[in-house]
């Protein structure tokens, strides 16, 4: 494994760590355990939200005991460092949905604008149920109010990357998530 770095540049802007692979790793067991109770007996799947709920979802449905399906889709609400209100459908579902359980997987809900549009999407193709599961949460940016059914960590409204989250399709690769110095 590498040395982990403090801080890094990206495009010319400085991050700093924010929260270590090791404290990731310890949210998602604590997320998976309370997934897996939830699940017992249903018809449940996994809708991973790409790009950036890649290296979560992996972790997390590594955790998932018993049988499962798993899908993906890519939407996108983000232009640079900023969330837009537009939200674009790049790679859609191919999944029945009628009367199964959806549980989106999530890497960052920060202003909800692109989860509400996804779970408005979902329950028109008539899941049973759909829940939330996020790594990171951000409660000050949050402008909707469905709920959240899984979040492992809330984190203030701080522009971050690493760990699948990315600034203009770089820095997805690292262990570790790091939080951009100074403001935009």
């Amino acid at each position: 494994m590498s040395e982990k770095m403090n801080k890094i540049n990206v495009y010319n802007k400085e991050f700093e760590i924010f929260l270590s692979s090791g404290i990731i790793q310890q949210t998602i067991d604590k997320m998976a355990d309370q997934i897996n109770k939830d699940i017992v007996g249903k018809d449940v799947l996994f809708l991973v939200v790409l790009n950036g709920a890649f290296m979560f979802a992996a972790d997390l449905l590594k955790r998932i005991k018993g049988d499962c399906k798993i899908s993906f889709v890519k939407l996108s609400s983000y232009v640079g460092t900023r969330s837009t209100s537009t939200v674009r459908e790049l790679i859609g579902l191919d999944e029945i949905l009628r009367g199964r359980t959806v549980i989106i997987v999530e890497d960052i809900v920060d202003t909800g604008i692109t989860m509400a549009n996804t779970i408005e999407k979902l329950m028109h193709l008539e899941a049973a149920e759909v829940k939330l599961a996020t790594l990171l949460f951000k409660p000050e940016a949050f402008q909707k109010d469905f709920p959240i059914d899984y979040i492992g960590l809330e984190i203030p409204n701080d522009f971050i990357i690493g760990y699948g989250l990315d600034y203009d399709g770089l820095a997805r690769n690292y262990p570790d998530i790091y939080k951009l110095i100074g403001k935009e």
